[in-house]
């Protein structure tokens, strides 16, 4: 029995636009009030941007944010968190890499980037969450949660090269999109920390749900019970998880499509545990 599910947001619950779709925020509220499913976003987004989408739409849930590095829970306790290691984020902040791509840094207090990039600032339209324009070299280097690569994906692809030498086993390097290579904490990432979350609740793996596109939902989408990914999902992500189901695209809410088929369909054998 379904009893959590977990969601990716940019390409898999948010439309192309950067918002929520009312079929989407309706199955949202069907999945609690009908079966009381704990509902887990979890994704690349920082706390605050998160923390204004769920405001905005009247929303409670769990918050799996920086792709792993951070787990709060609905009244906004702080239930887990890791950060870079203090030396290897100095090396990669003083570093001068061979790229086009920009660098941003995110911390607890925000994000930073010498350099702002268009594209990003689009996915935040939502909830007006910003960088700082900041020197990355004089930012103190302590509790980095993570430091994002932005640029053209066969330079980001020549890049992972260049940070997999310094980062050794220090630290994990994966694609949160097809043109965002981001470095996380060493074994960070949606299915660890969604294994810590569940285990703190008392649900077992083999009882949840979960949706994603990208490279950076794979751990999540591989150790669920039921694993659904995006039909725009990035090529790899298919081919690395070719048991698991393929669903539609998240321009047409593919997902609030899915669990409606799923919520009806299932009508007649659900009973509360």
């Amino acid at each position: 029995m379904i009893r959590l599910t977990a969601f990716d947001m940019d390409g898999t619950l948010l439309k192309p636009d950067n918002h929520l779709g009312q079929e989407t925020l309706l199955t949202l509220r069907r999945l609690v009030d009908e079966r009381q499913i704990t509902l887990v976003f979890a994704t690349g987004r920082h706390l605050l941007d998160m923390r204004h989408v769920l405001s905005m739409n009247n929303l409670s849930a769990f918050l799996v944010t920086g792709n792993g590095t951070r787990i709060h829970s609905p009244a906004g306790e702080l239930m887990y968190q890791r950060d870079l290691p203090l030396s290897l984020a100095k090396r990669l902040l003083r570093h001068r890499w061979q790229t086009k791509a920009s660098i941003h840094l995110f911390n607890d207090s925000g994000w930073f980037t010498p350099r702002p990039v268009a594209a990003l600032f689009d996915a935040y339209v939502y909830s007006g969450f910003s960088p700082q324009l900041a020197d990355l070299t004089t930012l103190n280097p302590q509790q980095v949660t993570k430091i994002l690569f932005c640029g053209d994906h066969d330079d980001l692809c020549q890049l992972r090269g260049q940070l997999q030498s310094m980062v050794g086993d220090e630290a994990s390097i994966c694609f949160s999109a097809a043109d965002c290579l981001e470095i996380l904490p060493q074994g960070v990432n949606k299915g660890a920390a969604l294994q810590n979350l569940t285990t703190h609740l008392g649900i077992r793996m083999q009882d949840c749900m979960a949706f994603g596109d990208a490279m950076n939902d794979k751990e999540m989408l591989a150790s669920v019970g039921r694993g659904l990914v995006m039909g725009n999902a990035m090529p790899q992500l298919k081919t690395e998880l070719p048991h698991l189901e393929v669903i539609g695209n998240c321009a047409h809410q593919a997902v609030s499509e899915y669990l409606t088929t799923w919520l009806d369909t299932s009508k007649l054998t659900y009973s509360p545990e």
